[in-house]
């Protein structure tokens, strides 16, 4: 079954039309919390190891499998839109039905040139937010117990 694709405005109107939906940011934990759309849980997809260098999180499923419910609707969203259908694909592998990438993700999606072609969560004007109380990957990680 094909993944979702949805830009930002459109992700934020399926958020909203569906209250038990989630969304849910496989970011790194220090993007996650320069700023997130409201009300996301962070998960990585992957760490990054050094410039250019990034290492698939092992935990990744484990954790979701664990914290979300696999008949629970996501809209699975990263920075530009890449790591988040990476995402989309392991969790649809692990069962997970329901999924929504987010094209443009929180920062927009450039071409080879720079420029933005798909405008990012973040300059949509949508919610966002820096709190990361209760959303973060450590607790995401101690909720799964990992």
């Amino acid at each position: 079954m094909p993944i979702n694709q949805e830009r930002p405005p459109e992700a934020h109107e399926t958020l909203k039309k569906n209250p038990d939906a989630l969304y849910l940011d496989v970011r790194t934990e220090a993007e996650f919390a320069a700023g997130h759309p409201e009300g996301a849980i962070n998960i990585p997809v992957v760490f990054i190891k050094g410039p250019g260098q990034m290492e698939v999180n092992p935990d990744f499923v484990a954790v979701a499998e664990k914290v979300l419910p696999k008949d629970k609707k996501l809209v699975v969203g990263c920075m530009a839109g890449g790591r988040s259908q990476r995402a989309c694909e392991m969790l649809e592998a692990a069962g997970y039905a329901n999924l929504t990438n987010v094209v443009g993700g929180f920062g927009g999606q450039r071409d080879a040139s720079g420029t933005v072609v798909v405008k990012g969560w973040r300059d949509s004007g949508l919610p966002i937010s820096t709190d990361v109380s209760g959303n973060t990957y450590a607790v995401q990680k101690k909720k799964a117990g990992l």
